[in-house]
C-alpha cells in the first residue's frame, strides 16, 4: 500500500482562532489595506482597523439579537464584500457560519437552515429574502434574520452599541481550534447534502499552511480577486488565506464582467476552477480564429505547450526560445493583459485541470498550481508549489497531511485539515472515516516523489459490459478543449461501447459561424444536428481518444440542444456536473446511442 506524507508546518495555540488575526492586524497595521471594495462602481480601500470595527460592530448586533456561542447562522450571498465581513463577525460572536449558495432554491434553503438548527440568517437580496419567507414557517428554530441591501447590517450594529466590547471578547476568547466554525453543506450531487463540520483549527491550519507553502502568492503585497462562490470551500479556504497573511482582497460576482474587474482590480494571483481557465482560452481560441488570426493563435498556442513541456526537461533551446519570444509580444502579453497585467499565478480545484492547459497557461506567463481536496478536507489535499511543481498532477500532499493509496485505488487521507463528521449523520461519518482514514471516493496514483495525479472518482467509474473499467474525466477533459463544447458526458457503463452526450457553447457559436461564412444567429438547438458541426465535434472527439486505448474510446456521441447548466439542475454552484441528473433527464438520448447495437 503506497503512502506519503508532508511533515506539519504549523503549530496552533489551543487558544486561538479565526478571528485573532482580525484584531491583531488591526493592532500591528491599522492603516494597511486589506480588502479593496466596490463602492460607487469604483474600488475603495478598507484599512485593517476599519475591517475589524465593522466586524466587532455587526458580532455585537448578532450579540445583541439574542444570537449565542455556538449558533448557527445562516448566510446567503453572491460573491461580495459583506460576506467576509459577516463570516468574521459571525465568528467574533462566537457563533457558527452557515453558508448557502446564493442560487439555492427554497427546499435547499429550507434543508440548510433547518438541517443545522440555524437561529439567524442573514440574506442579500429582496429574491433571498422572498426564498426565504417560502419556507419560514418550517423552520421553527429561526429567531431572526437580516436583508444586506435593505440596510440590514446596519441595523444590527445599531442594534449592538449597547453591548460592551469586553463582552463581545469574552465570547470571542470562548473559541479555540476544536471549536466548530461552519457547517459547509455537500452539492449534493449523490444525493441529499451532508453538512461537513469544519472548526477554526481546520481552517486556520490549512490557511495558514497554504500561505506558507505558497509565499510567492500570500505575502502583503499580493492581491486576488475572488469571484468563486465564497458558499463553496475552496474559496473560503482563500479568504481565510488572504486575511491571515494580509493579502489585499476583492470580491466579484459578475462573471460576465471578470475581464473588465481583473483590468481596474489587477489581482496578482487568481483562483478558480478549469471550466473557467477552459473559457478563457476557449474564447481567445475562438476569437482569433473569427479574426483571421487562427494560425498566429494557434502556432502561439502549440509553442506555448511545446515551450512550458520543455522546461521540465531542462529547458527549452535557442530555436524555441526565440519563438516563444516572438509570440510573447504578439499573443502571450495581451491574454496575460486581458486578466489585468499582473497574474502571475494562478490556483485551480475543484476537479481535474489536465496537464494540457497547464502547459499552456504557464507557457503564457501564467503558472497555475493545481490542487486537490473536498469540502470534508477543508479544501486542502494536495497543492503543487513554484518549488515542487509538476503539471498534470494535483501536486504533493500538504503540510500534515497523509495520502494512502488502497488496494483499489482510492485516496485516503489524513491530517488536521480533516473534517469533525457530518452533522447529526453519524452513520455517514463512519462510512467516510474509517480507522482514522478519510476515505475521498477519488481514484488516483502516487509517484515516489510524493506527487498525486486523479483519474476519476470512485462512483464515476464507468464498467463496460466487456468488463473494460473506464475514467471519464480524461476523455472529457480533452473534448472540452474544443471551443464549440460547453459541457459533455461519457457514458457507458454495462454497455458495448463508450458514448457520450455533447452541448454546444452559445458563447463560441457566433464566432464560429462567423468563420464559416455562415448565419451568425444560428442557435445551438439549429444547429444540433448539423453536418458541419458535428464534423467539427467529430474532431474534437478523435482527439479525445488519442489519450485511451481502443476499448476506452469514445464510439458515438449526440450533441444535445440545450446546455447544461445550474439553473436547469445538471450544475452544481461549482461548476461540477451532476451525472445522476443528466442520466435522468437524457436518460432518452443515452438509450438512443445504443439502439440496434450488438452485445
Amino acid at each position: 500500500m503506497q503512502e506519503f506524507a508532508t511533515p506539519p508546518a504549523v503549530e496552533l495555540d489551543p487558544s486561538t482562532s479565526l478571528t485573532d488575526a482580525v484584531r491583531d492586524r488591526a493592532a500591528s497595521s491599522p492603516d494597511e489595506v486589506v480588502f479593496t471594495r466596490r463602492v460607487d462602481g469604483r474600488w475603495a480601500p478598507v484599512t485593517a482597523k476599519e475591517f475589524a470595527t465593522e466586524v466587532a460592530s455587526i458580532a455585537a448586533g448578532l450579540a445583541a439579537q439574542g444570537v449565542q456561542a455556538g449558533d448557527r447562522v445562516g448566510l446567503m450571498s453572491k460573491t461580495r464584500y459583506e460576506w467576509t465581513l459577516c463570516d468574521y463577525a459571525i465568528w467574533t460572536a462566537g457563533a457558527v457560519t452557515v453558508p448557502i449558495y446564493e442560487t439555492s432554491s427554497a427546499e435547499q434553503v429550507q434543508w440548510n437552515l433547518g438541517d443545522s438548527g440555524a437561529v439567524a440568517c442573514i440574506v442579500e437580496s429582496p429574491a433571498h429574502q422572498a426564498v426565504l419567507e417560502e419556507v419560514r414557517d418550517q423552520l421553527p428554530d429561526l429567531k431572526g434574520d437580516w436583508h444586506i441591501d435593505a440596510g440590514g447590517l446596519e441595523e444590527l450594529a445599531a442594534a449592538g452599541r449597547e453591548v460592551p466590547a469586553s463582552e463581545l471578547e469574552a465570547r470571542r476568547q470562548t473559541v479555540t481550534p476544536d471549536s466548530l466554525a461552519t457547517i459547509i453543506y455537500t452539492s449534493g450531487t449523490t444525493g441529499r447534502p451532508k453538512g461537513c463540520e469544519l472548526t477554526h483549527g481546520n481552517l486556520l491550519n490549512t490557511g495558514r499552511s497554504a500561505s506558507l507553502v505558497l509565499p510567492e502568492l500570500f505575502n502583503t503585497s499580493g492581491s486576488t480577486l475572488l469571484f468563486l462562490p465564497l458558499a463553496h470551500v475552496f474559496a473560503r479556504l482563500i479568504q481565510v488565506a488572504c486575511v491571515e497573511s494580509g493579502v489585499r482582497m476583492g470580491h466579484t460576482a459578475d462573471i460576465k464582467a471578470l475581464l473588465a474587474d481583473f483590468a481596474t482590480f489587477q489581482p496578482t494571483f487568481i483562483l478558480s476552477v478549469p471550466r473557467v481557465f477552459e473559457k478563457v482560452y476557449n474564447t481567445a481560441k475562438q476569437k482569433a480564429h473569427s479574426d483571421g488570426k487562427g494560425a498566429i493563435f494557434d502556432r502561439a498556442e502549440s509553442t506555448a505547450i511545446a515551450w512550458s513541456e520543455a522546461k521540465d526537461k531542462g529547458g527549452a533551446g535557442f530555436a524555441l526560445n526565440l519563438q516563444h519570444k516572438l509570440f510573447d509580444k504578439l499573443v502571450y502579453s495581451k491574454l496575460r493583459a486581458a486578466m489585468g497585467g499582473k497574474v502571475a499565478w494562478a490556483v485551480s480545484g475543484g476537479a481535474p485541470l489536465g496537464a494540457r492547459l497547464g502547459h499552456f497557461y504557464r507557457g503564457i506567463g501564467i503558472t497555475i498550481l493545481e490542487g486537490w481536496g473536498l469540502t470534508e478536507s477543508t479544501a486542502a489535499g494536495t497543492i503543487n508549489t513554484p518549488a515542487q511543481l509538476k503539471i498534470g498532477s494535483v501536486g504533493r500532499p500538504s503540510p500534515g497531511v497523509t495520502i494512502r493509496v488502497a488496494e483499489d485505488g482510492e485516496l485516503l487521507m489524513s491530517g488536521d485539515n480533516v473534517y469533525q463528521g457530518y452533522w447529526h449523520n453519524p452513520t455517514a461519518t463512519g462510512e467516510s472515516i474509517v480507522a482514522g482514514w478519510f476515505h475521498t471516493g477519488d481514484i488516483g496514483e502516487l509517484d515516489a516523489e510524493g506527487f498525486v495525479t486523479i483519474t476519476g472518482r470512485k462512483k464515476e467509474l464507468i464498467v463496460t459490459a466487456g468488463g473494460k473499467n473506464v475514467a471519464p474525466a480524461v476523455l472529457e477533459d480533452r473534448l472540452r478543449a474544443h471551443p464549440l463544447v460547453s459541457q459533455c458526458m461519457v457514458v457507458g457503463d454495462a454497455k458495448p461501447f463508450i458514448a457520450c452526450l455533447v452541448t454546444l457553447d452559445a458563447d463560441a457559436l457566433p464566432g464560429w459561424l462567423k468563420s464559416e461564412h455562415r448565419d451568425e444567429t444560428l442557435t445551438a438547438a439549429q444547429l444540433a444536428k448539423d453536418p458541419e458541426v458535428m464534423a467539427e465535434i467529430q474532431s474534437a472527439v478523435d482527439e479525445a481518444n488519442k489519450a485511451v486505448s481502443k476499448a476506452e474510446a469514445i464510439r458515438k456521441f449526440q450533441i444535445l440542444s440545450e446546455d447544461w447548466t445550474e439553473e436547469g439542475g445538471q450544475m452544481t454552484p461549482s461548476l461540477k456536473l451532476k451525472r445522476s441528473v443528466v442520466m435522468k433527464q437524457f436518460g432518452a438520448e443515452v438509450e438512443g446511442l445504443y439502439a440496434g447495437s450488438r452485445e
